[in-house]
Protein backbone atom coordinates (compact mmCIF):
# COMPACT_ATOMS: atom_id res chain seq x y z
CA UNK A 1 0.00 0.00 0.00
CA UNK A 2 2.79 2.27 1.15
CA UNK A 3 4.75 1.43 -2.48
CA UNK A 4 1.40 2.40 -4.42
CA UNK A 5 0.94 5.76 -2.69
CA UNK A 6 4.74 6.66 -3.41
CA UNK A 7 4.32 5.62 -7.17
CA UNK A 8 1.30 8.07 -7.21
CA UNK A 9 3.21 10.62 -5.69
CA UNK A 10 6.09 10.69 -7.60
CA UNK A 11 3.60 10.28 -10.83
CA UNK A 12 1.61 13.24 -9.90
CA UNK A 13 5.18 15.00 -9.13
CA UNK A 14 6.50 14.32 -12.78
CA UNK A 15 3.22 15.88 -14.33
CA UNK A 16 3.45 18.86 -12.45
CA UNK A 17 7.01 19.18 -13.63
CA UNK A 18 5.74 18.70 -16.79
CA UNK A 19 3.10 20.99 -17.04
CA UNK A 20 5.51 23.65 -15.49
CA UNK A 21 7.85 22.52 -18.13
CA UNK A 22 5.25 23.19 -20.85
CA UNK A 23 4.63 27.05 -19.92
CA UNK A 24 8.06 27.74 -19.83
CA UNK A 25 8.37 26.75 -23.28
CA UNK A 26 4.87 28.20 -24.47
CA UNK A 27 6.37 31.97 -22.73
CA UNK A 28 10.19 31.36 -24.96
CA UNK A 29 9.97 33.50 -28.12
CA UNK A 30 9.63 32.61 -31.42
CA UNK A 31 12.54 31.27 -32.37
CA UNK A 32 14.34 29.29 -35.33
CA UNK A 33 15.85 26.22 -34.12
CA UNK A 34 19.31 27.05 -34.46
CA UNK A 35 18.69 30.59 -32.98
CA UNK A 36 20.38 30.59 -29.30
CA UNK A 37 17.30 29.98 -26.54
CA UNK A 38 18.98 31.88 -24.10
CA UNK A 39 17.78 35.10 -26.19
CA UNK A 40 14.66 37.34 -26.05
CA UNK A 41 13.52 39.36 -29.03
CA UNK A 42 12.80 42.96 -28.60
CA UNK A 43 11.79 45.93 -31.05
CA UNK A 44 12.98 49.13 -31.55
CA UNK A 45 12.51 51.57 -34.32
CA UNK A 46 14.08 51.90 -37.47
CA UNK A 47 13.01 54.53 -39.52
CA UNK A 48 9.02 54.01 -39.55
CA UNK A 49 8.98 50.51 -38.98
CA UNK A 50 9.63 48.17 -35.74
CA UNK A 51 12.68 46.17 -36.65
CA UNK A 52 13.73 43.45 -33.59
CA UNK A 53 17.13 42.60 -31.71
CA UNK A 54 18.04 39.75 -30.54
CA UNK A 55 18.86 40.41 -26.23
CA UNK A 56 20.40 37.89 -23.33
CA UNK A 57 16.82 36.33 -21.69
CA UNK A 58 14.50 34.52 -21.52
CA UNK A 59 11.39 35.19 -19.71
CA UNK A 60 8.60 38.27 -20.99
CA UNK A 61 10.23 40.15 -17.95
CA UNK A 62 13.63 39.93 -19.07
CA UNK A 63 12.46 41.31 -22.37
CA UNK A 64 10.68 44.18 -21.08
CA UNK A 65 14.04 45.08 -18.94
CA UNK A 66 15.74 45.08 -22.35
CA UNK A 67 13.34 47.05 -23.68
CA UNK A 68 13.16 50.16 -21.17
CA UNK A 69 17.45 49.72 -21.15
CA UNK A 70 17.14 51.14 -25.06
CA UNK A 71 19.02 50.20 -27.81
CA UNK A 72 22.94 50.24 -27.47
CA UNK A 73 25.57 52.69 -28.67
CA UNK A 74 26.30 51.07 -31.88
CA UNK A 75 22.52 50.67 -32.65
CA UNK A 76 21.97 54.21 -32.33
CA UNK A 77 24.48 54.55 -34.52
CA UNK A 78 22.85 52.45 -37.05
CA UNK A 79 19.44 53.98 -36.77
CA UNK A 80 17.75 52.07 -34.25
CA UNK A 81 15.26 54.67 -31.77
CA UNK A 82 13.15 53.56 -28.59
CA UNK A 83 10.07 55.90 -27.47
CA UNK A 84 10.32 54.87 -24.64
CA UNK A 85 11.93 57.15 -21.93
CA UNK A 86 14.44 56.06 -20.18
CA UNK A 87 12.93 56.59 -16.75
CA UNK A 88 9.96 54.42 -17.27
CA UNK A 89 10.37 51.68 -14.73
CA UNK A 90 7.95 48.43 -14.67
CA UNK A 91 6.03 47.85 -11.90
CA UNK A 92 4.31 44.70 -12.17
CA UNK A 93 3.94 42.34 -15.20
CA UNK A 94 1.47 38.90 -14.79
CA UNK A 95 0.72 36.84 -17.94
CA UNK A 96 -2.35 34.23 -17.88
CA UNK A 97 -4.55 33.36 -20.12
CA UNK A 98 -3.04 34.85 -23.13
CA UNK A 99 -3.18 38.48 -21.62
CA UNK A 100 0.05 40.03 -20.45
CA UNK A 101 -0.85 42.96 -18.12
CA UNK A 102 2.24 45.31 -17.70
CA UNK A 103 1.88 48.06 -14.71
CA UNK A 104 4.57 50.99 -15.44
CA UNK A 105 5.01 54.45 -14.15
CA UNK A 106 4.30 57.81 -14.63
CA UNK A 107 7.45 58.56 -17.67
CA UNK A 108 5.59 56.02 -20.12
CA UNK A 109 2.21 57.74 -20.87
CA UNK A 110 4.58 61.77 -21.52
CA UNK A 111 4.81 63.17 -24.47
CA UNK A 112 2.45 63.53 -27.88
CA UNK A 113 0.10 61.00 -29.25
CA UNK A 114 2.66 60.40 -31.99
CA UNK A 115 5.45 58.78 -29.61
CA UNK A 116 2.90 56.95 -26.95
CA UNK A 117 1.50 55.12 -29.67
CA UNK A 118 4.83 54.47 -30.69
CA UNK A 119 5.84 53.29 -26.96
CA UNK A 120 2.79 51.09 -26.69
CA UNK A 121 3.60 49.69 -30.18
CA UNK A 122 7.17 48.21 -29.06
CA UNK A 123 5.83 46.64 -25.94
CA UNK A 124 3.12 45.08 -28.31
CA UNK A 125 5.56 43.53 -30.13
CA UNK A 126 8.29 42.50 -27.63
CA UNK A 127 5.60 40.34 -25.77
CA UNK A 128 3.62 39.08 -28.54
CA UNK A 129 7.13 37.69 -29.52
CA UNK A 130 6.24 35.06 -26.86
CA UNK A 131 4.19 32.15 -28.06
CA UNK A 132 0.79 32.32 -25.43
CA UNK A 133 0.61 35.86 -25.57
CA UNK A 134 -1.82 37.38 -27.75
CA UNK A 135 -3.16 40.95 -25.97
CA UNK A 136 -1.38 43.48 -23.93
CA UNK A 137 -2.79 45.31 -21.13
CA UNK A 138 -1.25 48.86 -19.75
CA UNK A 139 -1.61 50.39 -16.88
CA UNK A 140 0.25 52.99 -15.58
CA UNK A 141 1.17 53.54 -11.66
CA UNK A 142 -1.72 50.94 -11.28
CA UNK A 143 -4.61 52.30 -13.38
CA UNK A 144 -5.68 52.18 -16.79
CA UNK A 145 -4.65 54.51 -19.47
CA UNK A 146 -7.41 57.12 -20.38
CA UNK A 147 -6.56 58.33 -23.75
CA UNK A 148 -7.63 56.92 -27.54
CA UNK A 149 -4.45 57.40 -30.00
CA UNK A 150 -5.34 56.86 -33.59
CA UNK A 151 -8.20 54.96 -33.25
CA UNK A 152 -6.20 52.67 -30.44
CA UNK A 153 -7.80 52.78 -26.97
CA UNK A 154 -5.06 52.48 -24.35
CA UNK A 155 -7.74 51.94 -21.73
CA UNK A 156 -8.26 48.31 -23.59
CA UNK A 157 -6.00 45.14 -24.16
CA UNK A 158 -4.27 46.24 -27.06
CA UNK A 159 -3.48 43.40 -30.10
CA UNK A 160 -0.37 43.45 -32.42
CA UNK A 161 -2.98 42.17 -35.23
CA UNK A 162 -5.19 45.89 -34.36
CA UNK A 163 -1.75 47.66 -34.79
CA UNK A 164 -1.40 46.10 -38.32
CA UNK A 165 -4.60 46.22 -39.47
CA UNK A 166 -5.10 49.21 -41.68
CA UNK A 167 -7.71 51.32 -41.41
CA UNK A 168 -7.63 54.20 -42.43
CA UNK A 169 -8.02 55.86 -45.83
CA UNK A 170 -4.73 56.34 -48.12
CA UNK A 171 -3.60 60.13 -48.28
CA UNK A 172 -4.49 61.76 -51.37
CA UNK A 173 -2.34 64.64 -52.95
CA UNK A 174 -3.96 67.98 -52.46
CA UNK A 175 -5.82 69.35 -55.15
CA UNK A 176 -3.81 71.44 -57.69
CA UNK A 177 -5.27 74.71 -59.46
CA UNK A 178 -3.56 75.82 -62.15
CA UNK A 179 -2.72 79.54 -63.39
CA UNK A 180 -2.37 80.65 -66.35
CA UNK A 181 0.63 80.83 -68.35
CA UNK A 182 3.75 82.76 -67.49
CA UNK A 183 6.18 83.32 -69.51
CA UNK A 184 9.11 83.99 -67.07
CA UNK A 185 8.02 81.06 -65.17
CA UNK A 186 8.17 78.71 -68.33
CA UNK A 187 11.89 80.38 -69.18
CA UNK A 188 12.32 79.29 -65.53
CA UNK A 189 11.04 75.52 -65.76
CA UNK A 190 12.93 75.30 -69.07
CA UNK A 191 15.94 76.32 -67.16
CA UNK A 192 15.46 73.86 -64.03
CA UNK A 193 14.86 71.15 -67.09
CA UNK A 194 18.57 71.84 -69.11
CA UNK A 195 19.60 71.10 -64.73
CA UNK A 196 17.67 68.06 -64.23
CA UNK A 197 15.60 69.75 -61.67
CA UNK A 198 12.23 69.23 -63.65
CA UNK A 199 11.44 66.95 -66.14
CA UNK A 200 10.48 67.52 -70.57
CA UNK A 201 6.96 68.53 -70.39
CA UNK A 202 7.02 70.01 -67.06
CA UNK A 203 7.28 73.48 -68.94
CA UNK A 204 3.92 74.76 -69.17
CA UNK A 205 4.33 78.22 -67.32
CA UNK A 206 2.39 77.54 -64.77
CA UNK A 207 3.66 77.64 -61.34
CA UNK A 208 2.54 74.81 -59.35
CA UNK A 209 3.73 72.12 -56.98
CA UNK A 210 6.07 70.69 -59.70
CA UNK A 211 7.84 73.50 -59.98
CA UNK A 212 7.75 74.64 -56.34
CA UNK A 213 9.32 71.65 -55.70
CA UNK A 214 12.12 71.76 -58.48
CA UNK A 215 12.82 75.57 -57.20
CA UNK A 216 13.29 74.02 -53.47
CA UNK A 217 15.76 71.19 -54.82
CA UNK A 218 17.61 74.07 -56.94
CA UNK A 219 17.86 76.47 -53.84
CA UNK A 220 18.89 73.83 -51.83
CA UNK A 221 21.41 72.56 -54.15
CA UNK A 222 23.08 75.79 -54.37
CA UNK A 223 22.94 76.69 -50.70
CA UNK A 224 20.14 79.60 -51.77
CA UNK A 225 17.45 80.26 -49.07
CA UNK A 226 14.88 77.35 -49.49
CA UNK A 227 11.67 79.71 -50.56
CA UNK A 228 10.01 76.86 -53.09
CA UNK A 229 9.99 80.56 -54.71
CA UNK A 230 11.55 82.26 -57.89
CA UNK A 231 12.94 85.21 -56.20
CA UNK A 232 15.52 87.22 -57.34
CA UNK A 233 18.97 85.49 -56.08
CA UNK A 234 17.27 81.91 -57.33
CA UNK A 235 17.21 83.51 -61.08
CA UNK A 236 20.46 84.57 -60.77
CA UNK A 237 21.55 81.36 -60.03
CA UNK A 238 19.58 79.29 -62.08
CA UNK A 239 21.55 81.46 -65.17
CA UNK A 240 24.99 80.62 -63.96
CA UNK A 241 24.31 77.24 -62.47
CA UNK A 242 26.16 74.25 -63.76
CA UNK A 243 24.78 70.27 -63.94
CA UNK A 244 24.65 68.49 -60.81
CA UNK A 245 27.40 65.84 -60.39
CA UNK A 246 27.75 62.82 -58.88
CA UNK A 247 29.81 62.53 -55.37
CA UNK A 248 31.12 59.19 -55.51
CA UNK A 249 31.88 57.03 -58.33
CA UNK A 250 29.97 54.06 -59.24
CA UNK A 251 29.67 51.84 -61.78
CA UNK A 252 26.97 51.36 -64.66
CA UNK A 253 23.61 51.20 -63.70
CA UNK A 254 21.22 53.51 -61.27
CA UNK A 255 22.09 54.28 -57.47
CA UNK A 256 21.23 57.44 -55.48
CA UNK A 257 22.91 59.75 -53.28
CA UNK A 258 20.91 61.10 -50.27
CA UNK A 259 23.05 64.37 -49.23
CA UNK A 260 22.08 65.22 -45.27
CA UNK A 261 23.60 68.75 -45.57
CA UNK A 262 22.00 70.13 -48.64
CA UNK A 263 18.84 67.62 -48.29
CA UNK A 264 18.85 66.70 -51.73
CA UNK A 265 18.68 62.98 -53.36
CA UNK A 266 20.54 62.53 -56.52
CA UNK A 267 19.31 59.96 -58.73
CA UNK A 268 22.41 58.80 -60.75
CA UNK A 269 22.28 56.29 -64.00
CA UNK A 270 26.00 55.02 -65.20
CA UNK A 271 27.40 57.97 -63.28
CA UNK A 272 25.15 61.24 -64.54
CA UNK A 273 22.68 62.45 -62.19
CA UNK A 274 19.52 61.73 -63.65
CA UNK A 275 17.40 64.41 -61.29
CA UNK A 276 17.57 66.34 -58.33
CA UNK A 277 14.90 66.09 -55.60
CA UNK A 278 14.12 67.93 -53.07
CA UNK A 279 13.70 65.55 -49.69
CA UNK A 280 13.17 65.77 -45.54
CA UNK A 281 15.28 63.52 -43.60
CA UNK A 282 15.55 62.48 -40.55
CA UNK A 283 15.64 64.98 -37.78
CA UNK A 284 17.90 65.58 -35.06
CA UNK A 285 16.61 62.87 -32.61
CA UNK A 286 15.75 60.25 -35.20
CA UNK A 287 18.55 61.13 -37.74
CA UNK A 288 19.02 59.29 -41.04
CA UNK A 289 21.89 57.01 -40.91
CA UNK A 290 24.92 57.58 -43.35
CA UNK A 291 26.31 55.24 -44.74
CA UNK A 292 26.18 52.82 -47.85
CA UNK A 293 22.86 50.91 -48.45
CA UNK A 294 20.97 48.93 -51.05
CA UNK A 295 17.25 49.07 -51.72
CA UNK A 296 15.54 45.98 -50.91
CA UNK A 297 11.85 46.28 -51.59
CA UNK A 298 9.16 48.38 -53.28
CA UNK A 299 5.97 48.88 -51.96
CA UNK A 300 3.19 50.98 -53.66
CA UNK A 301 1.78 51.28 -50.22
CA UNK A 302 3.66 50.70 -47.30
CA UNK A 303 1.95 50.31 -43.66
CA UNK A 304 3.85 52.24 -40.63
CA UNK A 305 2.54 49.74 -37.84
CA UNK A 306 4.35 52.23 -35.43
CA UNK A 307 2.73 55.18 -36.07
CA UNK A 308 -0.39 53.99 -37.61
CA UNK A 309 0.21 55.47 -41.23
CA UNK A 310 0.41 54.61 -44.90
CA UNK A 311 3.63 55.45 -46.68
CA UNK A 312 3.09 55.72 -50.39
CA UNK A 313 5.83 54.64 -52.84
CA UNK A 314 7.41 53.62 -50.48
CA UNK A 315 11.69 52.32 -51.13
CA UNK A 316 13.09 50.76 -48.20
CA UNK A 317 16.80 50.48 -48.33
CA UNK A 318 17.74 49.83 -44.57
CA UNK A 319 15.90 48.28 -41.85
CA UNK A 320 12.36 50.24 -41.51
CA UNK A 321 13.69 53.50 -43.54
CA UNK A 322 12.70 54.42 -46.74
CA UNK A 323 12.45 57.08 -49.47
CA UNK A 324 8.61 57.72 -49.63
CA UNK A 325 5.54 60.21 -49.97
CA UNK A 326 4.59 62.45 -47.25
CA UNK A 327 1.80 65.36 -47.16
CA UNK A 328 4.46 67.45 -45.24
CA UNK A 329 7.79 67.68 -46.44
CA UNK A 330 9.33 70.73 -44.97
CA UNK A 331 12.78 72.16 -46.22
CA UNK A 332 14.26 70.74 -42.75
CA UNK A 333 15.35 67.16 -41.91
CA UNK A 334 11.77 66.35 -40.00
CA UNK A 335 11.15 62.80 -40.31
CA UNK A 336 12.00 59.44 -38.35
CA UNK A 337 14.22 58.86 -40.49
CA UNK A 338 13.33 57.79 -43.38
CA UNK A 339 13.71 60.22 -46.92
CA UNK A 340 10.58 62.56 -47.32
CA UNK A 341 9.45 63.70 -50.96
CA UNK A 342 6.27 65.90 -51.95
CA UNK A 343 3.64 64.29 -53.84
CA UNK A 344 5.33 65.54 -57.44
CA UNK A 345 8.31 63.14 -57.65
CA UNK A 346 7.35 60.43 -55.13
CA UNK A 347 6.43 57.67 -57.88
CA UNK A 348 8.83 59.15 -60.56
CA UNK A 349 11.38 58.17 -57.90
CA UNK A 350 9.60 55.07 -57.21
CA UNK A 351 9.34 54.07 -60.89
CA UNK A 352 13.43 54.97 -61.17
CA UNK A 353 14.92 53.22 -58.48
CA UNK A 354 15.10 48.97 -58.54
CA UNK A 355 15.51 46.22 -56.06
CA UNK A 356 19.26 45.91 -55.57
CA UNK A 357 20.01 49.60 -56.46
CA UNK A 358 22.98 50.92 -54.50
CA UNK A 359 21.85 54.03 -51.87
CA UNK A 360 24.47 56.73 -50.49
CA UNK A 361 24.04 58.61 -47.50
CA UNK A 362 26.25 61.36 -47.57
CA UNK A 363 26.91 63.74 -44.23
CA UNK A 364 28.55 66.15 -45.80
CA UNK A 365 28.83 67.48 -49.58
Amino acid sequence: MRAQRSTRLIALSTTGVFLALLLALALQPRASAHESRSTVLVSFLRGEQLVQVRRPGRTPADAVRQLTSGPTRAETVGGFRTYVPAQTRVRRLTIGNGLATIDLSSAFRSGPDEALLARVTQVVKTLSAFRGIQRVAFLVEGKPIPRIVERVPLSRPVTLRFLQTPDVPVPQPPPVRLRPPDAPTQQAQQRLIELGYLLPGDDDGRYGPTTSEGILAFQKFQRLDRTSILDGATRAALATATYPTPLTRGGPGKRAEILLDRQVALLIEDNRVVRTIAVSTGKPSTPTPPGSYRVYAKIPRWWSTPFREWLPWAIPFVGGIAFHEFATVPPFPASHGCVRQSFPVARWTFDFAEVGMPVRVITSS
